[in-house]
């Protein structure tokens, strides 16, 4: 159903839906790019905790929306996959198109290597450990694999992390020096624009989705490849935007930062948001390890590619893409059978 069946459900229509809602998605992150950069400079915030926090939360609002309805309709496995599978999106096609955008190397920094990338990758470990913890504690029997049930106590711990990242973001905001001219900012008008960027991002991401969805029943895209590639993909569009603007504006901090903050706040915030809002969900660890292992080996590809020299080159932004169709590709061989690494 295209916008809840206002409109006809044919491939023209969903199309043109797509088109639409990109141009809106690219105009609602202008609005969220140029409104956080206003806010940063009023509030005295660093550059970088503007992309990993304010930036980053703001263009997260479309996975944080598919977790929850996922959650409540009770396919929280779905909306799991489709968080990784942005994440997977994010690591290494994002940082790879806002380098390809500039005319120099994206340039990285010590502050996104050692404490951006390497809590990030601390925030994939900890839901893990999570999810692991669901299957010792509270398994759920007559399910294929081995699965278990994340409760509201265990969805407390990757939110108790995240309380410590932003605990970690203020005292660097409390250490920054910021730049005169913070005065000048219209702080009504700044947080006005920053709201209707962030409505004008979910209901476009949310009316592009729904079109996805009917081409691919329309076409017969089985749903775990749409789900893992093209939905992934499309939730991830703000991000992408937003980091590219970024990246072509000379903002590196911001634009990095973004991809970094976006997945941590996705992994540590918005599945246990899920959570929290029904009880309890069953998750199937057979699925979430191979999955979030390949995530972790995006993660180490990107830390890799930023920490030598402090740069991401262009042999290195090709060499993300090239992994990122490599993940296509294994996902369209588990769909077609080929392979056998998840559970059927």
């Amino acid at each position: 159903m295209v916008l809840g069946g206002v409109l006809p459900d044919t491939v023209a229509v969903n199309v043109l839906v797509v088109v639409a809602a990109s141009g809106l998605i690219w105009l609602g992150s202008g609005w969220l790019e140029e409104a956080a950069e206003g806010l940063s400079t009023h509030y005295g915030l660093p550059p970088v905790v503007q992309g990993t926090v304010v930036v980053a939360v703001g263009s997260s609002f479309p996975e944080f929306a598919s977790v929850v309805v996922t959650a409540l309709a009770g396919i929280f496995d779905m909306g799991v996959g489709a968080i990784v599978g942005s994440a997977i999106f994010n690591v290494l096609v994002v940082p790879a198109l806002s380098s390809l955008a500039t005319d120099d190397d994206l340039d990285s920094s010590r502050t996104i290597v050692y404490k951006e990338a390497q809590f990030y990758m601390l925030a994939v470990s900890v839901l893990v450990i999570t999810f692991a913890l669901a299957v010792i504690y509270e398994p759920v029997s007559g399910g294929s694999g081995l699965v278990g049930s994340i409760t509201r106590p265990l969805a407390v711990i990757p939110l108790f992390v995240y309380g410590l990242y932003l605990f970690i973001q203020w005292q660097d905001t409390g250490d920054y020096e910021a730049e005169p001219g913070g005065a000048d900012v219209d702080v009504p008008r700044e947080w006005g624009r920053l709201a209707a960027g962030l409505l004008v991002i979910l209901v476009s991401v949310e009316a592009m989705v729904s079109a996805i969805e009917s081409l691919g029943h329309t076409f017969g895209i089985p749903e775990f490849l749409a789900g893992m590639t093209i939905i992934a993909a499309a939730t991830s569009l703000p991000d992408t935007l937003v980091s590219v603007r970024s990246a072509k504006d000379d903002n590196s901090a911001t634009s990095l930062g973004n991809v970094l903050g976006s997945n941590t706040f996705d992994l540590l915030v918005v599945i246990p948001v899920g959570v929290l809002l029904v009880g309890a969900v069953p998750v199937n660890f057979s699925t979430a390890v191979p999955m979030f292992a390949v995530l972790t080996l995006a993660t180490v590809l990107l830390f890799g590619a930023l920490r030598t020299d402090l740069a991401l080159t262009t042999l290195e932004a090709y060499a993300l893409l090239a992994a990122y169709l490599l993940f296509v590709a294994w996902v369209v061989a588990e769909t077609a059978g080929v392979t056998r690494v998840l559970p059927a």
